[in-house]
């Protein structure tokens, strides 16, 4: 999969932005505050349609406009394909090859991306919920039917929040146990699945990076009491219908849904201690730097072919030994990568000959020398 052509109208603080990107390296450079994780921010929504930043459609779109649009050509295949989408505030209109999409699925088609941030490199240490969306995105980009199953488990659970807070009578309540219970045994399984591919190869990176033995990935779903492993969705959707009832009280006295998927937790851990508590700033960073590689290969694998990868100012927030890895690895996959940072000296590792430098300053962009900076 390539990215060939790319262009964003109003989002954010970009008022027109087009460009080509390399078959290999972009590197998008600029100060900081100027566009370029707003240009990341752009691709990656038309690949997913989903922000990496802002929590609402609103925030997407360059002030005093009335919407913003994105649009790409990739050549998947062999063969080319225009995605666009049209983003208002509360709604998204999506069309590939000029006509409006019949369904999210075949929006997303043959396209997938993977985005390394560096809020990521935080997740190891953070809260629960960044650790499950992190997760999250990686089931997204490998497992097709996540997407409907966490669509239909965030209606269910927002209805039951609501009849909670609302001290709705038994009836009313158990309705939507039933819907929430069956989206989110499916999640379980699907969630599970991803990280028992996902966990041997990063081990396998952790290892190689920073001399790590005994790292474990796992998932971890609160207050269920049955063994995650092996169990079907039919099972896990009995276990967390009984856990649901179980919490019932509970949930009614604080008005919310305590038990399924939302409060579950990916659990980290070296030599049997968990990495939130025990792992150095440097080791927490390896093992995120491990997962998101493991996530590559494992989409390399599975569908015979890179994703887009896209850094946003990764390397100034790893030390020169792990950013270094980093690079030969980019380097080294023939992946298609846009990057952006402050310093090019930073990424100059995984450029080539042909890759393309552009520059940014107030939401323009411009090509760049490759001695930019």
């Amino acid at each position: 999969m390539l990215l060939q052509r790319f262009s964003a109208d109003d989002f954010r603080n970009l008022a027109h932005v087009e460009f080509f990107p390399s078959p290999r390296a972009t590197v998008i450079v600029g100060r900081n505050g100027q566009g370029k994780t707003n240009i990341l921010e752009a691709v990656y929504f038309l690949c997913t349609l989903k922000a990496l930043r802002a929590s609402r459609l609103a925030e997407l779109i360059r002030f005093d406009r009335d919407a913003a649009r994105l649009s790409g050509r990739f050549s998947l295949g062999g063969a080319l394909r225009d995605i666009a989408v049209e983003i208002r505030p509360g709604s998204r209109l999506a069309s590939v090859d000029g006509k409006r999409a019949e369904s999210l699925e075949d929006y997303f088609g043959g396209v997938s991306v993977v985005a390394f941030t560096p809020d990521d490199l935080a997740v190891v240490k953070g809260a629960p919920e960044q650790r499950r969306a992190f997760l999250d995105r990686a089931v997204f980009n490998r497992l097709p039917g996540f997407l409907a199953a966490s669509r239909a488990y965030l209606r269910a659970l927002r209805s039951r929040n609501r009849l909670l807070r609302e001290g709705a009578p038994l009836e009313y309540l158990r309705a939507y146990d039933d819907a929430l219970a069956a989206a989110g045994g499916r999640i379980l399984v699907l969630r599970r699945d991803l990280l028992d591919e996902l966990a041997p190869r990063a081990a396998a990176v952790v290892a190689s990076i920073a001399r790590l033995g005994g790292v474990e990935y796992r998932y971890a779903p609160a207050h269920l009491d049955c063994p995650l492993s092996g169990a079907s969705a039919t099972t896990l959707s009995f276990e967390l219908q009984a856990a649901l009832r179980r919490r019932l009280p509970r949930d009614q006295e604080r008005g919310f849904t305590s038990v399924g998927p939302h409060a579950d937790d990916v659990e980290i851990t070296l030599g049997g201690r968990p990495a939130r508590a025990f792992a150095s700033q440097g080791q927490a960073r390896a093992l995120v730097l491990a997962w998101k590689i493991a996530e590559i290969e494992n989409l390399r694998a599975a569908l015979g072919r890179f994703p887009l990868l896209l850094l946003d100012d990764v390397s100034s927030e790893l030390d020169p030994e792990r950013n270094a890895f980093l690079m030969q690895y980019l380097a080294g996959s023939g992946a298609q990568v846009l990057l952006t940072t402050t310093e090019p000296a930073l990424v100059r590792g995984a450029a080539g000959p042909d890759t393309l430098w552009l520059g940014v300053e107030s939401g323009d962009v411009t090509p760049a020398s490759r001695a930019a900076g």
